[in-house]
């Protein structure tokens, strides 16, 4: 059995190691060597954006869960370890919104003090909408927007999409006259609200996408129907949220070992599998899954080597999923998988 612990310190598929250069000693907590860390595991998996061809890593990094947590607090070295590691590896997508907290801020800040800025693909969100339906006011996302570009410290930001599809007339339509002016270079919407999916068809059907936003896990597929293939038929990019099932898919696994099939796409763990899965549909670009620690932020990465499943593979694996226990109403979970909900 292989869990997200002993990942630092094990081998992914031919010739992966990791290497911690010498004289450098590691800490115990974060597996990260004195801030520098090498490690080769063959190429990065990457995926082009449709409406563009540029090409970004198949996994990348959300800051919502326990990375908001995190940054709402006065000592954030946790995440100045995630963040490093995330770019020592090669990630680039940085999933962030204002509705995270201090998250957009701290990592703009960190980043900076990292010098990796403009290594960094940000993607981030506006919504100034009211409850209940209230419609945006302009202004209002005008200046939101403007912060976002004073706390990434961004002079143009790669992403920007509407949270929720909160007024999306509105506040997608202040995202095209940025992007005319070459302030963002990619626009989008984004739900996790299965409800909403028939308006984000709609938006999809009819609007100018580059990306849209979307929770997707080997446990909630519903958006195979028919929102992934308008997506490929679109060319709209799609960026994954919420893989880990809102954390619960770890409760269902426990301590089971991850199967022994999972060989055969270079899966060593729980949290390779659901990535690999949710990143082998040829209509995603990018799985963000969230944490606040470096171990596990170099175990989210391993998804991005190796093999993929093919689509046996693929029903394979949601046969295993199915076949697990539902997970308790309570119980242990690694925390940083999921989101509040709507994120």
């Amino acid at each position: 059995m292989v869990t997200r612990r002993e990942w630092i310190g094990i081998t992914l598929g031919a010739g992966a190691a990791m290497v911690v250069p010498a004289g450098c000693s590691r800490n115990p907590e974060t597996g990260v060597a004195g801030g520098m860390m090498e490690v080769d595991m063959g190429p990065l998996l990457m995926r082009a954006i449709p409406s563009t061809g540029e090409r970004v890593p198949l996994v990348g990094l959300g800051s919502a869960a326990t990375f908001s947590q995190v940054a709402r607090q006065e000592d954030y070295s946790s995440l100045r370890e995630v963040l490093r590691v995330f770019a020592d590896q090669g990630g680039r997508v940085f999933d962030t919104a204002p509705g995270y907290g201090a998250s957009e801020e701290v990592a703009g800040t960190i980043a900076a003090e990292l010098g990796v800025t403009d290594r960094v693909f940000w993607a981030t969100k506006v919504n100034v909408a009211g409850r209940g339906g209230g419609g945006a006011d302009p202004a209002a996302a005008r200046e939101q927007i403007e912060r976002s570009f004073s706390r990434l410290r961004a002079p143009v930001i790669d992403l920007i999409q509407v949270h929720n599809l909160a007024d999306v007339p509105t506040q997608l339509g202040i995202l095209k006259e940025l992007k005319r002016q070459g302030r963002i270079r990619y626009i989008g919407v984004t739900t996790t609200s299965e409800r909403q999916y028939s308006e984000l068809l709609g938006i999809m059907r009819n609007e100018p996408l580059d990306f849209i936003g979307v929770d997707y896990a080997i446990d909630n597929r519903s958006v195979e129907d028919e929102v992934l293939p308008l997506a490929m038929e679109r060319r709209i990019g799609v960026l994954v949220y919420l893989p880990f099932g809102r954390t619960r898919l770890f409760q269902r696994a426990g301590d089971r070992p991850v199967p022994e099939y999972a060989k055969d796409i270079d899966v060593a763990t729980w949290a390779q599998f659901f990535i690999k899965f949710a990143a082998s549909h040829p209509a995603i670009t990018c799985v963000t899954p969230a944490t606040s620690q470096a171990r596990h932020m170099i175990d989210n990465m391993g998804a991005a080597r190796g093999r993929l499943p093919d689509e046996a593979m693929r029903k394979r694996m949601v046969e295993t999923v199915d076949a697990l226990p539902d997970a308790p109403s309570r119980g242990r979970g690694r925390g940083d998988g999921g989101a509040p909900r709507g994120r």
